[in-house]
């Protein structure tokens, strides 16, 4: 459950200038979008996902909001695996892993998606 007050805090830290993510007493009183961002799954990689050898680094991320996300309402979030692709460049061979984290509230209508890209820059042969 997300308090009003660190969510009026987290919009500040943003640099969110708009009146209904950042003043609590706004009648429409609201997360930012980009809370979704913020809340991370306990285990981000699937039980027996294989280890690659390499450099993980943040490749990036995505929110998409459908609802908005309010203080005080208990959310859960669902994540999985929602695609794996590589690309190679100068360094080598890369790869892509998007997980996706699905937030709902508890009638079960989804408010946001929010993707974590993670890259793997693979260690070359030796």
């Amino acid at each position: 459950m997300l308090d009003a007050e660190d969510l009026a805090a987290y919009a500040a830290t943003c640099g969110e200038l708009a009146p209904r993510y950042t003043q609590t007493s706004h009648p429409d009183y609201q997360a930012p979008p980009t809370i979704a961002t913020s809340l991370s799954p306990g285990q981000r990689m699937p039980i027996g996902f294989p280890k690659i050898a390499g450099l993980g680094m943040d490749a990036g991320k995505a929110v998409c909001s459908m609802k908005p996300i309010r203080p005080g309402v208990t959310i859960t979030g669902k994540s999985h695996m929602h695609d794996i692709y590589t690309k190679t460049g100068r360094s080598g061979r890369m790869v892509f892993f998007v997980i996706r984290m699905e937030l709902f509230d508890p009638q079960g209508d989804q408010l946001a998606w929010a993707d974590t890209s993670v890259v793997i820059r693979e260690k070359p042969q030796s």
